[in-house]
């Protein structure tokens, strides 16, 4: 959706490379994992593993160089398909890998990565990670379906990476927290000391679809005793499968600095908001730019892409904003170049 500069690795950009312990996004059917990914690995020479490494977005708990542990954001992930390609987000930067998972070794090749500013605490983080996933390492993974966790340590045992496994987020219902405002192909940081301040939940209209299913059905069977014939049933029919692509409901929360509320539905991959209500509270500049810069995204007709638990709206203009589900810190970037 987003362009973003993409540069190969090379000693100057290392430090950002590393960043894809803490990359990716969830490919919800995992396909790739355990024995089925042997078996689609085999021909490619990329993936032959039994462990349930691939098609699964697992997040970077922590990473420990020399027994000293660096905390990532929380958002910090990590996605290796059955293709051999890692996916990465670091919370600032975003990378795509190749690399080759044979039995319980994972071995990092070439990276390719985009090159933006992070603040000082994000730039220790990939600092650490620059010396954690690099060349061979050994994987370890424990526990079962949703709540598995993974171990990746160094072949000298000098680093660890330990990252766990992530359920994916519906739009429905989950806590929206805008990560990131974006113009096309260009996307921007939040303004300073507005982490977290903008969010936003959209609520089904709880018995509206189940009505209007039932009034459909009972319109169908009058309209049939009533002689109407097989058209106007099947004229019922479409009207009901079109109802049902729909989900009618409330997009609420704060958009910087005010409370707000709005009609919404959910139509395929696109959301139509309604004339928004707000309070009226006066805050600090980096809370108002912020809120009229959400409250643009928010009116009107929106593109939506979901990705595990990423969110990505857009407006015919062009304009839009990231969000991640509620339980990360909101610090997620654009999608992650493929290596």
């Amino acid at each position: 959706m987003r362009k973003q500069q993409i540069i190969p690795v090379t000693a100057v950009t290392t430090v950002a490379l590393l960043s894809l312990a803490a990359c990716g996004t969830e490919s919800g059917s995992g396909s790739g994992s355990g024995a089925s990914a042997s078996k689609q690995g085999k021909g490619s020479g990329s993936v032959r593993t039994d462990l349930p490494l691939t098609g699964v977005r697992w997040s970077v708990d922590s990473v420990t160089v020399d027994g000293e542990k660096a905390v990532p954001p929380a958002d910090a992930s990590v996605e290796i398909d059955d293709r051999g390609r890692a996916s990465a987000r670091t919370g600032c930067n975003s990378i795509g890998a190749k690399v080759t998972v044979d039995g319980d070794t994972v071995t990092v090749g070439d990276k390719r990565t985009t090159e933006i500013g992070c603040e000082k605490e994000l730039q220790d983080f990939e600092k650490a990670l620059n010396g954690a996933f690099s060349g061979k390492l050994t994987a370890k993974v424990q526990g079962e379906a949703k709540d598995r966790r993974l171990t990746l340590t160094t072949s000298d045992g000098a680093a660890t990476i330990a990252l766990s496994s992530q359920p994916d987020s519906s739009l429905i219902g989950t806590k929206w927290s805008v990560s990131a405002l974006t113009d096309g192909d260009v996307a921007a940081s939040l303004p300073r000391g507005t982490d977290g301040k903008a969010h936003f939940t959209f609520s089904e209209q709880a018995g509206k679809e189940a009505g209007k299913e039932a009034g459909k059905e009972a319109g169908k069977e009058a309209g049939k005793e009533a002689g109407g014939g097989t058209d106007q049933a099947e004229g019922a029919e479409d009207e009901t499968e079109g109802a049902k692509d729909k989900t009618e409901g409330t997009l609420k929360g704060n958009l910087g600095c005010n409370r707000f509320s709005a009609p919404a539905t959910v139509s395929g991959s696109t959301i139509s908001v309604g004339r928004i209500v707000s309070t009226r509270m006066s805050c600090a500049e980096p809370e108002m730019k912020l809120e009229q810069q959400v409250r643009k995204v928010l009116e009107g007709q929106i593109t939506y892409e979901l990705r595990h638990r990423s969110l990505t709206l857009e407006t015919e203009g062009g304009q839009g904003l990231d969000a991640v589900a509620a339980s990360q810190e909101p610090s997620g970037r654009a999608a992650p170049p493929r290596a």
